[in-house]
């Protein structure tokens, strides 16, 4: 999953997700985003051409899901040797990192107000990488990824009165039994780790929400990356003294680090400032059938044709619900 930095004023209609960790707009129908203002020296390209601009924020969506997916699948390489903990403690370090660069928190300046859902978003943001690397070892990259892609479904339709969303939700429904239905290789186990992911995604965005209200800019994601990194530390300690990591191990999770925090987190920062909320909630909707695309290509991780439907149909119902949408 990928970072989602909070915004000032962010709704709960997030379909995130490096993903997800991914931003989203603020102000907009969808969830946490940083706040576009020239003061935090992320200026768009103001002489580019708008259609220009458009483009360049569809290509840098495409890069940002694949690099988001792609990284997962290489973190995955290591997993014999550091295990999806190991991993993912490299990881939360690398999102610290680039968070903390980017959102420069001034931690004392908060009040205990502000700490509470800081520290609520740091024990969830760790809990749901950890759960979805766990899922991924277990049932593949694109299960784990659409199991959990459930969590900002569930926030999106949740508050809707609209008959399309309830329609939505059921096929959603429908979609998530045909995965967990009983069989012998089922690895309920695995599930149960991707709806824990789902369970954490959707806390991570209304913990965004609380967060982005209370602290301004990105601070309080970057101070929540940073206690989540803090909160691995022994654990990446404990890790490397019982398994010590091999050069290509350490260097896969390192690349799976930056690929699936660092890259996707700044090519959304330049992506919502050139592509409408809609279009990018449209997109974010993608990620399952991305995962499931690199997973087949790069990890050998074949799904079936009841699988494949399944995962569609979550799509659909995400992208049915978003198109509809009136403003």
């Amino acid at each position: 999953m990928r970072l989602a930095p909070a915004s000032r004023t962010p709704s709960i209609r997030a379909t995130e997700t490096v993903h997800r960790t991914a931003p989203t707009l603020a102000d907009s129908d969808l969830g946490s985003g940083l706040d576009p203002s020239p003061e935090q020296g992320l200026d768009p390209d103001l002489d580019q051409p708008p259609a220009g601009r458009r483009f360049a924020g569809v290509a840098t969506m495409i890069g940002s899901g694949l690099s988001n997916q792609t990284g997962a699948a290489i973190g995955s390489h290591a997993f014999p040797v550091i295990g999806p903990v190991g991993v993912v403690a490299v990881r939360q370090y690398v999102a610290a990192i680039v968070l903390l660069a980017v959102g420069r928190p001034r931690l004392r300046s908060f009040t205990w107000w502000q700490w509470r859902p800081v520290v609520g978003l740091a024990v969830v943001f760790g809990t749901m990488n950890l759960s979805l690397y766990s899922a991924i070892d277990r049932i593949g990259l694109g299960l784990a990824v659409t199991l959990e892609f459930l969590g900002p479904l569930c926030i999106a339709l949740a508050g809707s009165r609209r008959r399309v969303d309830a329609c939505c939700a059921l096929v959603a429904a429908a979609a998530v039994v045909t995965l967990m239905r009983p069989r012998p290789s089922a690895d309920y186990l695995g599930m149960g780790l991707g709806l824990l992911a789902a369970v954490c995604w959707a806390s991570y965005i209304l913990l965004n929400r609380t967060v982005g209200r209370r602290v301004p800019g990105a601070q309080g994601s970057a101070a929540a990356a940073g206690i989540s990194a803090l909160m691995f530390l022994p654990v990446g300690i404990a890790v490397a003294v019982r398994q010590p990591p091999t050069v290509s191990a350490a260097a896969y999770a390192i690349i799976a680090g930056v690929l699936s925090s660092a890259v996707p987190y700044l090519a959304d920062l330049f992506t919502l400032r050139r592509v409408p909320a809609q279009a990018f909630g449209l997109f974010m909707s993608v990620n399952p059938v991305l995962a499931a695309l690199v997973g087949w290509a790069g990890l050998g991780q074949s799904l079936g044709w009841t699988e494949w439907i399944s995962v569609g149909a979550i799509v659909a119902a995400n992208a049915l619900s978003i198109l509809t949408r009136r403003g």
